[in-house]
C-alpha cells in the first residue's frame, strides 16, 4: 500500500483547487522512476486530457497495485489516485439497445 501517495490523493480530491498545489507531485522522470523502483509499477495506458494534459496509468502485473498521474506542459507530473486489484481489460463497447 502507499500511504504518502494515499493522504496526498485523499487531500486532493477533498481541499479546494487552490490547495491542490500541495499535492503529491514532481519532475515526471522522478515519478516514473520511484513507481518503478518501489512499487514494481509500469505504464499501462495513456491518454490526452481536456487541457493537453497527459493522463497515465501505471500499474504492477505482479502485485495489482496501480497509480493514475497527470503530467502537465511544464513536465511536472502529479499523483491522482492510487490502489489494488488492477486488471487489464479488452471490453466491446454494447450495441445500441443491446441488454446489459
Amino acid at each position: 500500500m502507499k500511504p504518502m501517495f494515499t493522504a496526498a490523493i485523499l487531500l486532493a480530491l477533498i481541499l479546494p483547487h487552490s490547495a491542490n498545489a500541495q499535492r503529491a507531485c514532481a519532475p515526471r522522470d522522478a515519478v516514473v522512476q520511484k513507481l518503478a523502483e518501489d512499487y514494481g509499477e509500469s505504464r499501462q495506458s495513456i491518454g490526452l486530457g481536456h487541457d493537453n494534459s497527459v493522463v497515465e496509468v501505471f500499474a504492477s502485473l505482479a502485485s495489482g497495485s496501480w497509480t493514475i498521474t497527470v503530467t502537465r506542459a511544464s513536465g511536472l507530473t502529479c499523483l491522482v489516485a492510487s490502489g489494488q486489484g488492477f486488471e487489464t481489460l479488452q471490453e466491446q463497447v454494447p450495441t445500441q439497445g443491446a441488454e446489459l
